[in-house]
């Protein structure tokens, strides 16, 4: 699958520390990196809207990553899907009569534009699950012949549809920490279906479904044809293009359960090995008048209509930045404002010919990146040096320049 254009990243006196992020699964801060060679596996999206504010601070977040350890010397191999196969994406094509692969093309093109205006460097590997197809059959073929797995007549229809047995994976809840009754409360409303008719739990997870009247569907070289589960895509494609265990998996915190847990769990069975990802990242939600940002609720404040009104986008990643990304927020008017201002405001200093010398602020940003990726305590650093170079001037020649490429090198804010 194509992916969108990489922004230039100039070269910036000296080199970053070892970056230390805060893991979900231990609730510890732990190094992003253990080798030369770092896989990052982000979970891309469903395509069926365009990109809302709480898409852009996951990828503005883990673009932030990438950016801190590729500047502490490290080889980023960046991994991001696309499930451009799921319900929803069926639903809204049927509501619209269109077809599904013309819709999800559409949203797949605008998340690229978006992406490109905020400067996110975009993946090494972006793969779509309909690319994917053959590699995520085999991998539920593997399950089934090691006995991981078990097929349930679809009853509906001919054919069968086949799910993991949870009761084999004893490092089940290791991701999220949940206990049975947390992930019972949100299991429906996130995918998963407990109210199967023979399962042998409740929260077993899907893996293959066979063909319904009205869906797509693929050959299956055991079971027939059918589609994936949402959550073996990820499985399957991190193992062909990652490497399991790779680094950090990333991704909104509504990932953590089920959709992170039953990829570990998957690759456990797949494998054989306890370890999927050394480290878990999430992203907090990200509101608008009073609840979570999301497409079902259609309460979306979009990057693309931002854009159309005239919003300039290293504002829009400003304001993404002056938020902690593990503690949730809520989208107002006022906010985009204090982050234009504060573009205004970093551009006037940045245009002048002298300044106060930069080191400061260059280490500044780069201790905040590597202490758990502090972006607000990043601008902060940026914010001070502004604030000196406006208020009492400097005579340093090439602070500013140095800072300006600093700003764009680790925070992707083109100065």
């Amino acid at each position: 699958m194509k992916s969108w254009p990489a922004p230039f990243i100039p070269a910036i006196p000296g080199h970053g520390p070892d970056v230390r992020v805060h893991d979900t699964a231990t609730g510890r801060l732990l190094d992003a990196a253990d080798a030369e060679r770092v896989g990052l596996y982000v979970c891309g999206i469903t395509p069926y809207d365009a990109t809302h504010l709480g898409h852009a601070a996951t990828y503005v977040t883990f673009d932030l990553l990438g950016r801190a350890l590729r500047d502490a010397g490290h080889q980023v191999v960046y991994v991001q899907n696309v499930t451009d196969i799921d319900d929803p994406l069926f639903e809204r094509a049927t509501r619209e009569g269109v077809s599904w692969q013309d819709l999800g093309d559409g949203e797949i093109a605008l998340f690229r534009e978006d992406m490109t205006a905020l400067a996110v460097i975009p993946p090494d590997r972006y793969i779509g699950v309909v690319e994917s197809i053959d590699s995520i059959s085999a991998a539920v073929a593997d399950l089934l012949a090691s006995g991981a797995a078990y097929a349930l007549p679809a009853g509906d229809v001919a054919g069968t549809d086949v799910y993991l047995d949870l009761a084999q994976r004893p490092g089940f809840g290791a991701v999220s920490g949940w206990n049975r009754t947390q992930m019972q409360q949100v299991y429906a409303d996130r995918g998963g279906d407990p109210e199967r008719g023979g399962k042998r739990d409740a929260l077993d997870p899907l893996l293959w479904r066979a063909a319904r009247p009205g869906e797509p569907a693929w050959p299956h070289p055991v079971r027939g044809a059918g589609r994936p589960g949402w959550h073996i895509e990820c499985t399957a494609i991190a193992r062909d293009h990652l490497g399991i265990p790779f680094a950090v998996q990333g991704g909104g915190t509504d990932l953590v359960f089920p959709h992170h847990e039953m990829s570990a769990v998957q690759s456990e069975g797949l494998t054989g090995g306890s370890t999927y990802a050394r480290c878990y990242v999430h992203q907090a939600m990200v509101g608008y008048h009073g609840e979570k940002m999301s497409k079902s609720k259609g309460n979306l404040v979009k990057v693309s209509v931002l854009r159309r009104d005239g919003v300039d986008p290293m504002a829009i990643r400003l304001l993404l930045l002056a938020h902690d990304h593990r503690s949730p927020w809520e989208y107002t008017p006022e906010l985009l404002t204090a982050a234009q201002s504060r573009l205004a405001r970093w551009r006037e200093a940045l245009s002048v010919t002298t300044g106060p010398a930069a080191d400061e602020a260059l280490h500044g940003i780069r201790a905040a990146l590597a202490d758990g990726l502090d972006s607000p305590a990043a601008l902060a650093a940026v914010d001070q040096w502004v604030e000196q170079c406006l208020t009492a001037g400097g005579e340093d020649q090439a602070g500013p320049g140095i800072l300006a490429r600093a700003c764009d090198a680790l925070l992707g804010v083109r100065v």
